[in-house]
């Protein structure tokens, strides 16, 4: 028959153990909610860094469009400019083309109407009329 020192030992030993594992759950809801806090606040500031970037990214392109157009300016003014610069080119040269034109003719014009006689004076000559 067990005695009551033995049963008050098991009932101690009941009562540690049901201590030592109301601790352990404590301990691990602990643990868990530490988790999911940490997850939380990771959470949070992954999407803080997200705006952050896409804030930042949209200030950059901002910037990047606004100094690109202030250095090309307006493409229809460009345009114009190099249409302006072509035109003058293009006047000159036909300037040029018109001042040779009047030399080249003037040339020709000599070379055809002077003949020279390159046959020499023992070149045989025979009339196609007999």
């Amino acid at each position: 028959m067990p005695t009551a020192q033995g049963a008050r030992g098991h009932n101690d030993d009941k009562a540690g153990i049901q201590m030592l594992m109301a601790a352990e759950q404590e301990a691990q809801q602990i643990v868990n909610s530490a988790r999911n806090s940490r997850a939380s606040r990771l959470r949070e500031a992954k999407g803080e860094a997200d705006r952050e970037v896409s804030q930042y990214r949209a200030s950059r392109e901002s910037d990047f469009r606004r100094k690109l157009s202030e250095a090309t300016g307006d493409s229809g003014a460009i345009t114009k400019r190099i249409e302006a610069d072509t035109l003058q080119r293009l006047q000159a040269l036909t300037a040029i083309a018109n001042q040779s034109t009047e030399r080249v003719s003037a040339l020709l014009v000599s070379w055809v109407t002077s003949v020279k006689n390159d046959f020499g004076d023992d070149a045989d000559f025979e009339d196609d009329a007999e």
